[in-house]
């Protein structure tokens, strides 16, 4: 069982003529809950979804696709909305609007156990920054790595200009990481809490934090990982672009399938991967995450769409 933790957002992204916007369902963790289950494993969401039209749509989404929402938690505040603009080069930038919305009310007593059976949790993106509802999740993944039951998975996907302290938001980035087993981030992230570092020391430096895995997407250069004692390079798949909305959530989903097929979701397995299993993973995960560059939005494939 998977558990993935955060927001399910609204993307409003341009229709195909001028000055009409379609809604579709969206946010780094829902996408990675998505991408997950298509895969065909197991997946809880813990998510807050609005009560609103909009928010029954992202709920909507995440069942038809199979995600487990026993321990979702409904709310009568509206959905968070993201507007989505796509480059000449299918590069997406999103503007978003949070304010009020459903997804940062966390209460203790909603966070206070994981799902039945979880084995992997994996959390990030706006959830685990924005308050009111950042200490608890922070709380939940001390508390889990601490206990050592399952294996935590930190994605920053961060968003610089949706944080008014940049400073408090990268203490607050690095001490997720040191609860965190795995970490996925882009290279823009690493450029953002290590300004200056090239990939391979800022991934280190991460490591020295305790992070057992650092896996680095680097756009067409590809993605890079290093564990304590090994690393590897792996080039990108050469795709025609239609965008590249979802692209990173679904390589997060399909590394979490690919450590899943290697028997590698415990901490002390990510320590023995070998340098060609690092590779094998990143293979996977480049893979799902080409797949669905080719298609327009977050529209992760199917096991059976995998070559």
């Amino acid at each position: 069982m998977f558990a993935v933790l955060g927001e399910a957002v609204v993307d409003l992204a341009p229709a195909g003529r001028d000055g009409l916007f379609a809604a579709h369902p969206g946010g780094s963790p829902l996408n990675v809950a998505v991408g997950l289950a298509r895969l065909g494993r197991r997946t809880a969401m813990l998510a807050r979804f609005s009560r609103t039209a909009l928010g029954r749509r992202l709920r909507d989404h995440a069942a038809t696709n199979g995600v487990d929402l026993d321990a979702a938690v409904y709310d009568d505040r509206p959905a968070t909305l993201a507007v989505v603009s796509v480059g000449d080069t299918g590069a997406a930038d999103y503007d978003f609007h949070l304010d009020g919305t459903a997804d940062w009310h966390w209460t203790p007593e909603e966070l206070a156990t994981l799902p039945a059976g979880t084995r992997v949790l994996h959390t990030g993106s706006l959830a685990a920054l924005l308050p009111p509802g950042a200490d608890l999740v922070a709380d939940l993944l001390a508390r889990e790595y601490a206990a050592g039951r399952v294996l935590v998975s930190l994605d920053p996907n961060v968003r610089p200009a949706m944080l008014a302290d940049p400073v408090a938001a990268r203490r607050r980035l690095l001490a997720l990481a040191r609860h965190a087993h795995l970490v996925k981030a882009s290279d823009e992230d690493l450029a953002w809490l290590f300004p200056g570092e090239p990939v391979p020391t800022a991934a280190r430096r991460l490591g020295e934090e305790g992070v057992r895995l650092v896996v680095v997407t680097r756009g067409a250069a590809g993605s890079y990982a290093r564990t304590a004692t090994v690393e590897a390079h792996h080039p990108a798949r050469r795709v025609t672009v239609v965008d590249t909305v979802g692209a990173g959530d679904a390589f997060t989903a399909g590394l979490l399938d690919a450590l899943a097929s290697a028997g590698a979701v415990t901490p002390g397995a990510l320590d023995g991967l070998t340098a060609g299993q690092l590779t094998a993973v990143l293979d996977r995960a480049t893979t799902v995450a080409a797949l669905t560059c080719t298609r327009a939005g977050a529209d992760p494939p199917h096991r059976d769409d995998l070559p």
